[in-house]
């Protein structure tokens, strides 16, 4: 419960940021065209609201509504969510959006996207400036890399070293180290002080490597204890920090990563045949002590097959990497990064229209639990910024409702020198809204499948 408390705030958090940034955007710009904005709210309002005020003098009514899927500004002489046909009905005011230059409305429906990417760009610069830029170096990685069964059905094997993605070398771990392998036609490992090919099936996607788990390649751990939680399966079993685990049920150990997948393993087979779970439960682990004796190990797992025991932390094998930034050196560092993930993110979209894609759509549950369980505010921020990326290249797409179907009819008037009608647009908002809302259900839907099975 604690957990789900953490993220859900942290959702909530970052979303409320997010929403007001890009309702700002277009607010700004309204007010710098001298366009009447009518309500700015953060989150939605029907029937009620949970506050509202409006200065005195002023023409706009700032609130915060029950229904926490979004948030809005209300321009005057604009045909949006709100539907507003009464108003639209009336003869244009010159303060109003429809009487505005074409330029000057682009510039009001393209503000919010803008101001998203700004944000993002200018997080991303202050999580470099306050943190630094930490990684792992692949190619100082020398123990290798733990696969998966697919990656090992392809050619890969367990303390392969990663090389090059085609001809392009492998630099830092992480997910566009993922992206490189599944992208490439063939990946060099080094393997037993030589160098071997790897052959990249065509219809690897980073989609389904992406939600495996066991993960498809991981870094080799050592199966070597750091700690032992008290009351623990571990601890009542005896073990202790030191040892170094070298079977598991007479098999043999690789690494810690093979540990945590044999318990993974037990875990599901319990899952499918809980008649037998007292027999997967019991678990005979052969330990080599710090001191070098041998000895062997029986746990007695509880209902979450989890034993309590930590594995070392990676630094006490790899040096971690920091590049540290100044104030005014990180915006250009902060600027490229950026710019990375949004190319990463639009690559990534070709994946939404295969079935697979659809099938991983996923809505509040799915982007909350891209946060971390404990409150950690570099994590926030990235997740944050990489959010807000999102944000902003979903609403500049050309679909009727979002900012990108309005800029999209703006730039038709432009070009043709005439408007679309207001009955026109009236329906293609009508028919946006729709499939939005559809799109929220079938993804929201998805998750709560995903929940319960």
């Amino acid at each position: 419960m604690e957990t789900f408390l953490i993220r859900a705030l942290q959702l909530m958090m970052s979303l409320s940021l997010l929403v007001i940034i890009h309702e700002g955007g277009h607010y700004l710009f309204a007010r710098l065209f001298k366009i009447r904005v009518e309500k700015f709210y953060l989150f939605f309002d029907p029937w009620f609201a949970l506050f509202r005020y409006k200065p005195k003098g002023s023409h706009t009514e700032y609130g915060v509504g029950w229904l926490p899927l979004g948030g809005y500004v209300k321009i005057a002489g604009m045909i949006d969510e709100s539907m507003d046909k009464e108003q639209m009905a009336q003869p244009p005011k010159p303060w109003e959006f429809r009487s505005k230059p074409a330029w000057q409305r682009l510039l009001v429906m393209v503000g919010g996207v803008l101001f998203n990417f700004l944000l993002a760009l200018f997080i991303y610069s202050m999580i470099l400036f306050a943190w630094g830029d930490s990684y792992y170096a692949l190619p100082e990685m020398d123990r290798g890399m733990k696969f998966n069964e697919r990656a090992q059905a392809i050619g890969f094997r367990d303390g392969d070293v990663l090389l090059r993605a085609d001809d392009k070398p492998f630099e830092r771990y992480g997910m566009d180290m993922l992206r490189d392998i599944v992208d490439a036609r063939t990946v060099t490992v080094r393997r037993d002080g030589a160098e071997h090919t790897v052959y990249i099936p065509e219809d690897l996607s980073l989609l389904t490597v992406g939600k495996e788990q066991p993960i498809f390649v991981d870094v080799l751990v050592p199966a070597r204890v750091d700690s032992v939680l008290p009351e623990t399966p571990a601890m009542r079993a005896g073990m202790m920090p030191g040892d170094s685990l070298v079977t598991f049920n007479g098999k043999p150990l690789n690494s810690w990563n093979a540990f945590t997948e044999n318990l993974l393993a037990l875990r599901n087979k319990a899952a499918m045949n809980p008649a037998g779970r007292d027999e997967y439960a019991t678990v005979a682990l052969g330990v080599v002590r710090a001191t070098g004796v041998a000895d062997t190990l029986t746990l007695r797992l509880d209902s979450t097959f989890v034993a309590g025991v930590a594995a070392c932390p990676l630094t006490d094998y790899y040096r971690p990497h920091v590049e540290e930034y100044t104030f005014f050196s990180s915006f250009p560092a902060g600027v490229r990064h950026g710019v990375q993930v949004l190319s990463g993110y639009v690559d990534d979209m070709k994946y939404v229209f295969t079935k697979e894609g659809a099938q991983s759509l996923g809505g509040f549950g799915t982007i909350g639990s891209i946060f971390p369980t404990e409150w950690n505010w570099p994590r926030f921020w990235e997740m944050t910024a990489f959010l807000s990326i999102i944000l902003a290249f979903m609403n500049i797409l050309p679909i009727p409702a979002l900012d990108g179907g309005h800029v999209f009819f703006l730039i038709y008037e432009i070009v043709a020198r005439r408007k679309p009608s207001d009955k026109f647009m009236e329906r293609a908002q009508i028919v946006g809204m729709s499939i939005l809302f559809l799109l929220l259900i079938w993804a929201n839907f998805n998750d709560i499948l995903r929940f319960l099975f």
